[in-house]
């Protein structure tokens, strides 16, 4: 995962809040929606949420989703500071949330120390709200709960390594080139991230610590 700073709610959801004082999500029409959608793939430069997979915006492979269920925090179901956008990907991220509270989210800074990402693509909790998280969300800590993420996850980690000009199977030990390849998969192109930007920053800064 990657904090995510909310913005601003979108003008098409505020006006629409200013009409239907006591509206709730479900009475939004596709104009808010997409709106939302829109926004919230901007801030997240394109990424989804939760397993940090590229998403395009749109709704073919793009859902708004509540942090805070909305059958859990009916009262959050128009608050933009709790929606964000996943992917659509079967049995992770949103398709596995549903209504369950999530202890750990991509709105608390934490979210990017209590996740341990590994080269072998495996994702492990360092707490236990981190694991929840995991088990939750099916981020894929063992290849029997999701050996697709892990694959994909190893492949283009290994692939934007290389871009810098890291071996992934050799590591790196100067200090000064690795906070430098840090920071420049960290700066949005075009405002976009590449896929699992962050997963590979987790990498990284796992190899300063050694």
């Amino acid at each position: 995962m990657r904090k995510i700073d909310k913005g601003l709610e979108p003008e098409e959801l505020r006006v629409w809040k200013r009409k239907n004082s006591n509206g709730v999500y479900g009475d939004l029409t596709s104009l808010e929606r997409q709106a939302i959608r829109a926004a919230c793939t901007t801030e997240q430069f394109y990424l989804c949420a939760y397993c940090c997979q590229a998403i395009s915006g749109t709704e073919t492979d793009t859902m708004n989703e509540h942090v805070e269920a909305k059958h859990l925090a009916p009262q959050k179901s128009l608050d933009f500071n709790n929606i964000v956008v996943s992917c659509t990907t079967p049995k992770q991220c949103d398709a596995a949330h549903k209504s369950q509270a999530l202890p750990l989210t991509p709105l608390m800074a934490e979210c990017e120390t209590e996740l341990h990402f590994k080269i072998s693509g495996r994702v492990e909790g360092l707490t236990d709200r981190a694991k929840e998280t995991i088990r939750i969300l099916n981020l894929g800590d063992f290849e029997k709960n999701n050996k697709s993420l892990i694959e994909k996850r190893k492949q283009l980690s290994y692939s934007l390594l290389f871009q810098n000009g890291i071996n992934p199977d050799e590591g790196l030990e100067d200090e000064e080139l690795l906070r430098s390849v840090i920071d420049d998969i960290n700066r949005p192109k075009d405002g976009k991230l590449m896929p699992y930007a962050p997963v590979v920053t987790n990498l990284l800064r796992g190899w300063l610590l050694h």
